[in-house]
C-alpha cells in the first residue's frame, strides 16, 4: 500500500512530497482516509527535532478527521466499521496489556505509546492506528473544526477530569491561545467559573465570547495581587517562563496550578506556597481514549468548537509558517487534496 505526504526530510527544513509503502496492515489496525487535519506546535517541534526525537523523514499530522478504509483481522468486530468517521490524535499505538492500559490510562502505557507523528502522521491522504485510537465521531460533532480537540481539547480537557472541576469550580486558565480557548470553551460548557488570564487586552470582549466570566490582563501585578486564594484550579497553557508566584498565591485551599505548557525552565514555588492551603502543581499529557470519546460527546452536545482557519494541505508550508509566526486565528486546518 503506497501512502502520499508531506514529509520532513531532516531537522527543521521545508515539508515536500513523499511516498511510503506502508506494507501490510497490522491485525490491530485500521486505516483511514484524511479528510481534515489540524497543525499544532507540536508539529513544529517535532519537524524541527526540539524534544530530541524526531526520526526522519518525519510525517506531521496528529489532529485527523478521516473515514475509515480497510480494519485489520483483530480491529473487526470492535465497533468500527468500514466509512465510519473517526478522530485519530497524539497517540496511534499502545500495548492494551499493561496494567497501565487495563487501566485506562494508555497514553502512559508501560510499554511505551507511540506518537501517531512517529508512525506516519496526518499530512498525508491516509494513516494507520491501532483500532482503540480510531475514536467515533458523535453524528453532531461539526467534522472540520474537530481535528483540534483531538490534541489540543483533550489536553485540556483532562485536568478537569483529574481535578474534578464542576459547576461550583473557580477555574483560571493562563494562556487564550490555541489551548487556552478551547478550555474556556469546555469550561463554560461544564458551568464553571472561568477567569482567563491574557496578556492582550486587545482580545478582552473576543475572550468573554468564548464564554469567560472574567478577564485579566497577566501583566498587572495589582490585578493578579487582587485574586489571592481564589481559584480551585489554575490550568496553565503556556509554554513560557513566567513570575509564577502570582498564580501559586491565587490558589484557593487545596488549589492546584496544573500545567499542560512545555515550558523548558523549572518551575520557581516556594514550599510554603504549597504546604499553606494543602496546594499542589501538577501537570499532564493527553488523555486515553475513553476520556477522548467523552469530551467528543459533550462537544457534540454543547456545541463546542476550537476557532478556526483552513488551509489546503498542498499549501502545507505556508500554513507551517502561519502558525510558526504567531499568526494563526487559534487554531489552523489543513483539507486533505490530494
Amino acid at each position: 500500500m503506497k501512502i502520499k505526504s508531506y514529509a520532513a526530510m531532516q531537522a527543521g527544513q521545508a515539508l515536500e512530497l513523499y511516498e511510503y509503502d506502508a506494507g501490510a496492515l497490522d491485525a490491530e489496525d485500521v486505516e483511514v482516509d484524511v479528510d481534515y487535519c489540524g497543525v499544532c506546535h507540536s508539529d513544529l517541534s517535532m519537524i524541527d527535532n526540539e524534544w530530541g526525537i524526531s526520526q526522519y523523514p518525519l510525517i506531521g499530522g496528529h489532529e485527523v478527521i478521516g473515514r475509515i478504509s480497510a480494519l485489520g483481522e483483530a480491529a473487526k468486530n470492535k465497533g468500527l466499521s468500514l466509512g465510519q468517521r473517526v478522530g485519530i490524535g497524539w497517540t496511534a499505538k499502545s500495548c492494551q496489556h499493561c496494567d497501565a492500559c487495563i487501566n485506562g490510562d494508555q497514553v502512559n502505557c508501560h510499554q511505551g505509546s507511540v506518537p501517531t507523528i512517529l508512525n506516519h502522521g496526518g499530512f498525508a491522504n491516509k494513516l494507520r492506528a491501532n483500532w482503540q485510537w480510531a475514536i467515533p465521531l458523535p453524528e453532531k460533532l461539526d467534522v472540520e473544526s474537530a481535528g483540534p480537540l483531538l490534541c489540543g481539547g483533550i489536553t485540556v480537557f483532562k485536568p478537569l477530569l483529574m481535578h474534578n472541576i464542576s459547576v461550583s469550580s473557580r477555574v483560571g486558565v493562563i494562556g487564550i491561545g490555541g489551548l487556552g480557548h478551547i478550555a474556556i470553551k469546555i469550561l463554560h460548557a461544564m458551568g464553571a467559573e472561568v477567569t482567563a488570564f491574557s496578556s492582550s487586552p486587545a482580545k478582552k470582549q473576543s475572550i468573554l465570547d468564548m464564554g469567560a466570566d472574567y478577564v485579566v490582563n497577566s501583566r498587572d501585578p495589582e490585578e493578579l495581587k487582587k485574586l489571592a486564594g481564589q481559584f480551585d484550579l489554575i490550568l496553565s497553557t503556556v509554554a513560557v517562563d513566567l513570575d509564577w508566584q502570582p498564580y501559586f498565591d491565587a490558589l484557593a485551599p487545596k488549589g492546584n496550578f496544573h500545567t499542560v505548557g512545555a515550558v523548558m525552565k523549572p518551575f520557581q514555588v516556594g514550599a510554603f506556597s504549597l504546604i499553606q492551603g494543602d496546594r499542589a502543581v501538577t501537570g499532564s499529557s493527553t488523555g486515553s481514549p475513553g476520556q477522548m470519546r467523552t469530551l467528543l460527546k459533550l462537544a457534540s452536545r454543547t456545541d463546542i468548537a476550537p476557532k478556526v482557519e483552513f488551509f489546503p494541505m498542498s499549501k502545507i508550508n505556508d500554513a507551517l509558517e502561519h502558525v510558526r509566526a504567531g499568526k494563526a486565528n487559534y487554531r489552523v486546518v489543513l483539507k486533505a487534496d490530494f
